[in-house]
């Protein structure tokens, strides 16, 4: 099962912000190699023709080292930067505590990088916000949905997607923790469904797991 994750990143030290703020359209669009290489310091970024911005002022830019123009794109003027990353940021997105891949270009504005991400399970989407707080960088999450697998079988242990999906964020989330640290209402909200509908979820998950593992009859016999 994959996910496919739209979310906010927030930091003072993420390059390219300063930027988007100075700039008539205040957006920058750009790929880049943050979860895939630690060594990954090139951006290709595209920028709105109307924002007239210059080889010169790119190569001011601090955290810039080497500006390469590329020429135009979809109507977008297109450059190569190589970037100097912040400690924090660098060290945050080592790309040994996590793998993600780009699935739209990021949209830098002055309030933070809008990512669309596409991460193995809940479990690592939520590790990679987990380290980015750790650093003090704040994850805020837009929207997240499970991709349709490859077939329509159920999974191996008889759960229906939705039923997989809702168990996923609940252990993801903190439910099965104690003390838990989400509610039903909170995971509901995050599943857009109601309240009921995500118990309802989480209980026959719940079951079919059970009988999976145990069986559906008791083993009364060996108990004698």
């Amino acid at each position: 099962m994959t996910i496919t994750t739209e979310f906010v990143i927030r930091s003072p030290s993420l390059p390219l912000v300063d930027l988007a703020e100075s700039i008539p359209s205040n957006q920058v669009e750009c790929v880049h190699g943050l979860c895939r290489e630690r060594t990954a310091r090139v951006f290709t970024v595209y920028f709105d023709p109307n924002d007239d911005i210059s080889e010169d002022e790119l190569s001011a830019l601090d955290e810039v080292v080497e500006t390469t123009p590329i020429g135009q794109t979809s109507g977008k003027d297109v450059y190569q930067l190589t970037i100097e990353l912040e400690k924090v940021v660098a060290d945050a997105f080592a790309p040994e505590r996590f793998t993600a891949s780009q699935v739209e270009p990021t949209v830098v504005t002055p309030d933070g990088w809008y990512e669309k991400k596409l991460f193995q399970n809940y479990n690592a989407f939520n590790g990679m916000r987990t380290r980015c707080e750790e650093y003090g960088i704040e994850v805020e999450l837009v929207s997240i949905s499970q991709n349709p697998p490859e077939d329509d079988a159920s999974s191996q242990y008889g759960l229906t997607h939705r039923q997989e999906e809702a168990l996923q964020l609940a252990i993801s989330r903190g439910y099965y923790e104690s003390p838990r640290q989400v509610s039903t209402e909170e995971l509901a909200e995050e599943m857009d469904i109601s309240q009921p509908s995500l118990s309802s979820l989480l209980r026959r998950g719940e079951r079919q797991l059970l009988t999976s593992a145990l069986g559906s009859q008791p083993q009364i016999d060996s108990l004698l």
